[in-house]
């Protein structure tokens, strides 16, 4: 099952156009929608999961006029937003319970099995009876990967899941991400380039509301190998390097210099060096740098 996204257009009241015409086809597997702050990830997030309607366009998920009949759509859809609430202390266990009624199934036997199997793919059962207000960041997002899975979702979006957590905790979140994208279509939005690299068969960056690219993150890297050249520069040259040159990121060595890396079809001058290694965050600021 496919998703396909056409001219989507969103303006808010406050006169912020969030959305611009967005075009997207996403097919199953794990799609990675990769922007800064406030380029319009939640808003489109949002949009996809029937909360917000658009000013126009059209999304269609296989055979379901997503815009027209949401319902349709609510019933096969898992969403974790950015941030959800909780009721204090109530265990996991009965939470999920609850959500599981909620979604129709009315059967003890049936929910207790499906509870049962959510919570040990989200390696949560152990902790089932604990209130979920006392669960740790990493532990609160896989609960929310928990109660998405409860309707076997085909479509699932997840914003932001990663942001706060520490290194082990997001390697975790990751890796049961991972899992779960080798059966499902899952949309996932991020600010942080590591995450597309370690999750994403394909990806689109977003930013200022307009789709800048969707391709591949490895058809990207490849796309701009040989076009990224570094050099070793004094701080105080920075600004003037900044004025003749599209420059993508720089770094301190231990010398106290800056390493700079530009962007350029060829090579700026003799000075400069082609990159050891293009990235996938090389890319990334390629393009919002062009936008």
């Amino acid at each position: 099952m496919e998703l396909h996204i056409q001219n989507l257009t969103k303006t808010y009241p406050n006169g912020v156009q969030a959305l611009q015409a967005i075009d997207l086809h996403i097919q199953p597997g794990m799609f990675g929608l990769l922007g800064p702050n406030g380029a319009g990830k939640s808003s489109l997030m949002r949009t996809i999961a029937t909360l917000q309607q658009p000013d126009a366009g059209s999304i269609r998920f296989a055979e379901i006029d997503v815009l027209h009949d949401p319902m349709s759509l609510r019933k096969i859809l898992g969403y974790l937003p950015q941030d959800f609430g909780l009721y204090p202390k109530v265990s996991a266990w009965k939470l999920l319970d609850y959500f599981a009624l909620l979604k129709g199934i009315a059967s003890k036997r049936d929910r207790q099995q499906k509870l049962e199997e959510v919570l040990h793919l989200t390696n949560l059962y152990d902790k089932r009876h604990k209130a979920v207000s006392t669960y740790s960041g990493g532990m609160r997002q896989r609960f929310g990967i928990a109660q998405l899975l409860i309707n076997d979702p085909q479509l699932i979006i997840v914003d932001e899941p990663t942001a706060g957590l520490d290194p082990a905790e997001r390697n975790r979140f990751l890796n049961l991400l991972r899992e779960i994208g080798a059966n499902h279509l899952v949309i996932f939005s991020t600010h942080l380039v590591e995450d597309i690299e370690a999750l994403c068969t394909d990806m689109a960056i977003l930013n200022q509301g307009q789709i800048l690219l969707q391709q591949s993150p490895q058809a990207a890297v490849s796309a701009l190998t040989g076009k990224v050249w570094t050099k070793a520069i004094d701080s105080r040259e920075l600004p003037n390097y900044e004025q003749q040159f599209n420059i993508l990121t720089t770094s301190f060595s231990t010398s106290g210099r800056q390493t700079i890396r530009v962007r350029s079809d060829y090579r700026p001058d003799d000075s400069f060096q082609p990159a050891a290694q293009v990235s996938l965050e090389d890319v990334y600021f390629s393009y919002l740098k062009s936008n």
